[in-house]
């Protein structure tokens, strides 16, 4: 990996957790994502999909609430993939790999939330000597320099020199511990298929679950259409339940 590539990754991390408008947490964050761009930006693209993919479903029932951040999907995701196309790692061990470094990405999250706060006061500065037009420092253009500066340096060096220390590591092995990751990595999928069966085998919503796995083994449908099914499932039971809530609101019609 040369440096350029690396700072390219540490740059593709800054993009995913900087919460720039239309990219980053909704889009660029999710491993799949990453993997893909991570693969592009070393030179195999398919790879990167592929082990981005795997890394994805460790992380479906994600969820970020009030601002707690369980993993960084982003940074497993990146470094994941570097070091699977670097090390020639195949997708289960980079897995095995990459769900501890989303473990270590919380560090830079709850660094950016902690001293991110200092640019509150400083924005109380600006208002206090009436300097409006400087506001808009406090609030974008500080924090994501911030972000940027946590993100794009630690991210690279980590690319850049794990991957050589990957790629010794593998030929140090052998085969029996890298069978070992291998068999770690492959259980990975299974957990993050349970955590999510936890959000969605839950009220009116579990007759879907079973729905859905009938027509994905049965009906010989693709993604495609069996996505846009779901959603004409989801949009027509969202109309059936607001109006069921507005009749009972309402009371009896007479009419």
């Amino acid at each position: 990996m040369s440096i350029f590539q690396a700072f390219l990754c540490g740059f593709l991390y800054f993009i995913a957790i900087g919460n720039l408008p239309f990219v980053g947490l909704w889009t660029i964050q999710r491993p799949l994502v990453c993997g893909l761009l991570t693969g592009v930006i070393l030179g195999d693209p398919l790879k990167g999909a592929m082990v981005g993919a795997t890394i994805n479903l460790v992380y479906l029932g994600f969820i970020s609430a009030g601002g707690s951040m369980p993993a960084d999907m982003a940074l497993s995701g990146i470094l994941g993939t570097a070091y699977s196309i670097t090390g020639g790692l195949d997708a289960k061990t980079a897995l095995s790999i990459a769900v501890p470094i989303g473990l270590l990405g919380t560090l830079v999250w709850y660094a950016r939330m902690t001293y991110g706060s200092i640019f509150v006061h400083v924005a109380d500065h600006y208002i206090e000597d009436g300097q409006y037009h400087k506001i808009w420092r406090a609030n974008v253009l500080y924090p994501q320099l911030l972000t940027a500066l946590i993100t794009i340096i630690p991210c690279g060096l980590a690319a850049y020199y794990g991957a050589s220390y990957i790629s010794g590591f593998v030929a140090a092995l052998g085969g029996t511990v890298l069978t070992i990751f291998k068999v770690i990595g492959g259980m990975m999928p299974a957990l993050g298929v349970a955590i999510t069966l936890q959000y969605i085998y839950k009220g009116d919503s579990r007759v879907f679950l079973y729905i859905g796995f009938v027509l994905a083994t049965y009906s010989g449908l693709g993604l495609l259409p069996l996505g846009v099914i779901a959603a004409l499932v989801a949009v027509v039971y969202v109309q059936v339940t607001k109006n069921q809530d507005q009749s009972d609101e309402g009371g009896p019609s007479y009419e």
